[in-house]
């Protein structure tokens, strides 16, 4: 049926094109000589396809504007397109609140890096940008910011908190029980300062952060470290300001874009004549590209994110990571013959030590039948590493955080503000540990040790599937354990991961280990969820079993999000 429906369907798309060809060859003359784009917030890895339900990284918010960036390999693509053509000069890209991870800046520093040795000139120009957005900004050919503008490049800061002094306060008690000095996540709720070793992991990130942001700025830009370092302690900038120290090449409005980049007099009106976004230039191309339907299907490269907080259950998209759900999706794409190769997409800082597992075992599962490569963009952490060793490979961009093997157990005892409240509980209990559970009181000497027990079993655990899979013994991973976290670099440095990429790599790489041409495959994505969730809940429970979780809710330095941005 297939063979005698895609004719048909490339036969219709032909007589589409060739209907329009009369209107696109009088529109051709008058193609832009710049095109432009629009780069803001976070836009994905790839589009999702529309028949999908949730379109991953454009929050259901409805269409976006023309210009907008609206996935990273559909940005590509322009690019690609554009640079063959004689008569197209450059791009002006304008920034606005771009909020992408490092990953994702590195992305798109490198596609205007290979646009521009295609001879092409890139024009940045923004209001108000950040440490982040100058960073694209800088691997243009002009930077310009509105006279109204401004530049924050001031670095970066990180803040930790600790929330023990004002839980106790409150009448509050976090009691729990750790496995690691490096396991710092329950130091939120139980310490009453930051601890030094939380400060010294939060400056080792701090360092590599600002290292890039020199580097990276220092080459765009054409000038040494030493001037980088002191443009950024003399920050945040004025436009003017900014222009007058070099940080820019000059100020623009966004209605005089047009004239400075050639594209229409001064005296003309007010609209963007030679500024038009790629939808309009595609529109004005004699023969644009067709995507022709192939006779036979396209490969397919299966993605199970495994994204938010690790739970039991279903879980919910972007929020919280259900077992029930990942493990249902990893069956799905291991069943789909279509499916070549699986990657899974961990953005997780953790979360039940049962539930991780639990993903382990499904991710082994399936690695016994496809290749299967983990990639981590933003943090796969405690849980969120476990469920990642289970594949054949484990891929991580350079700042990503990875590792945090450790255990934590506890609870909360609530009675002292429940008797500030008026309220009052009476447990009754049968056996000597059945309230062990209960926020009614802390835990006897007794439980304190059973909870002690359980703490070192499950860390134990953790130690032996993580030197099965990296093929080290326990001592070793020990050494690298007790909750200590890395960036990606450093996690390649000490066995933790076993490549540095991108996205797109990781998925090509993914198809050549099954033996399928990467050149050209379709993405497919399994799994989803129904309810919420919320971090407190996960720790009000968390007596109940081991939990292997990082807290990034103290770093405002990761900006983790936990969403699906891979498609």
């Amino acid at each position: 049926m297939r063979f005698l429906v895609i004719p048909l369907i490339n036969l219709l798309v032909l007589l589409r094109v060739l209907l329009g060809l009369p209107f696109r060859l009088l529109g051709a003359r008058s193609r832009p000589a710049y095109v432009r784009f629009r780069l803001a917030g976070d836009p994905p890895y790839r589009e999702r396809p529309r028949r999908a339900r949730l379109p991953l990284g454009l929050g259901g918010q409805g269409r976006p504007e023309p210009a907008t960036v609206t996935s990273l390999e559909g940005f590509r693509e322009a690019l690609e397109l554009l640079a063959k053509d004689a008569k197209v000069k450059g791009i002006l890209l304008v920034m606005e609140d771009l909020a992408v991870p490092p990953a994702k800046r590195e992305v798109l520093v490198k596609l205007l890096e290979d646009f521009r040795a295609a001879g092409k000139r890139v024009v940045a120009w923004a209001v108000m940008v950040d440490s982040l957005g100058y960073q694209v900004m800088c691997a243009a050919d002009e930077v310009l910011l509105s006279p109204a503008g401004r530049l924050d490049l001031v670095g970066f800061a990180a803040e930790a908190l600790a929330l023990g002094e004002g839980l106790g306060r409150l009448g509050i008690k976090a009691h729990f029980f750790r496995r690691g000095a490096y396991k710092t996540a329950p130091e939120l709720y139980t310490h009453a300062h930051v601890s030094d070793i939380q400060r010294q992991t939060l400056e080792s990130f701090l360092d590599e952060r600002y290292v890039d942001l020199v580097d990276s700025v220092a080459r765009g830009r054409r000038r040494t470290p030493e001037e980088v370092r002191a443009w950024i302690d003399g920050g945040p900038y004025s436009a003017k300001r900014a222009a007058a120290a070099g940080l820019i090449d000059g100020m623009c409005d966004e209605a005089d874009l047009p004239a400075r980049l050639g594209g229409k007099k001064e005296d003309e009106d007010e609209d963007d004549e030679g500024l038009e976004p790629m939808p309009m230039y595609r529109a004005r191309l004699p023969w644009p590209p067709v995507r022709w339907r192939p006779l036979r299907p396209k490969p397919r490269l299966g993605v199970v994110p495994v994204s938010g907080m690790i739970v039991s259950g279903k879980g919910t998209p972007g929020r919280a990571a259900g077992s029930d759900t990942v493990v249902k999706a990893l069956r799905a794409a291991g069943r789909n013959r279509r499916v070549k190769a699986v990657v899974l997409y961990v953005a997780s800082p953790g979360g039940s030590a049962v539930a991780s597992e639990i993903m382990l075992e499904a991710v082994q599962r399936v690695a016994k039948k496809k290749p299967v490569i983990a990639f981590v963009d933003q943090v796969a952490a405690s849980g969120g590493y476990m469920a990642a060793l289970g594949a054949r490979e484990i891929w991580a961009t350079p700042h990503a955080v990875v590792g945090s093997i450790g255990v934590f157990v506890g609870k909360f005892d609530t009675s002292e503000l429940m008797e500030k409240l008026g309220v009052h509980r009476t447990l009754v209990t049968r056996g000597e540990t059945a309230g062990i559970y209960s926020s009614s009181r802390g835990f006897t000497e007794h439980e304190r040790a059973l909870m002690e027990l359980e703490t070192e079993e499950t860390y134990q655990a953790f130690l032996e599937h993580v030197a099965k899979a990296r093929g080290r013994t326990k001592e070793e991973i020990h050494a690298l354990g007790e909750g200590r976290v890395y960036s990606g670099s450093r996690a390649l440095g000490v066995g933790l991961v076993d490549k540095l990429g991108g996205f797109e790599e990781a998925c090509r790489h993914a198809m050549v280990l099954a033996k399928v041409p990467a050149e050209r495959f379709e993405l497919q994505t399994y799994g989803g969820g129904e309810r919420g969730f919320s971090l407190l809940k996960l720790l009000l429970g968390s007596a109940r079993a081991g939990v292997y979780a990082f807290c990034p809710t103290a770093w405002s330095l990761l900006g983790f999000k936990g969403g699906e941005r891979f498609e």
